[in-house]
């Protein structure tokens, strides 16, 4: 039964995610961190789907195992941020959403912009394993 709950929780941890690429203010990394985690402990097969996922694999297993983020990723990331809160702010068109978007936008982009930066040591060696 645990297990069967864990690869539920996963899988919508993982939907969860992939939805929070495309809804602003919805997080997609910790969504997707902690489907591996529930995968990892529950399902073998679907851990290693998530990890080699080709958008998010080299992302979460960066990550994981150094809790680094590569450069572009975080330029990538804050880019889409700012242009899906700003594309948000613009089709609802209320000052308070836009304001509560905008504040959103701050602390997201101050997390992204806190996480190390993968050296190019940990990208030869993440490259290698």
């Amino acid at each position: 039964m645990k297990k069967g709950l864990l690869i539920f929780s996963g899988s919508l941890f993982t939907l969860l995610g992939l939805v929070g690429v495309f809804v602003p203010v919805l997080p997609t990394t910790p969504f997707l961190l902690l489907a591996s985690v529930c995968y990892a402990k529950s399902s073998e097969k679907l851990n290693n789907w998530l990890i080699n996922h080709r958008i998010f694999g080299a992302y979460i297993g960066s990550y994981m195992k150094y809790r680094a983020v590569r450069k572009d990723m975080k330029t990538r990331a804050v880019l889409f941020l700012w242009g899906s809160l700003v594309l948000s702010a613009l089709v609802v068109q209320k000052i308070h959403v836009a304001g509560i978007l905008f504040v959103v936008g701050v602390g997201v982009t101050a997390y992204i912009l806190s996480l190390r930066t993968m050296t190019d040591e940990m990208e030869t060696a993440a490259e290698t394993e």
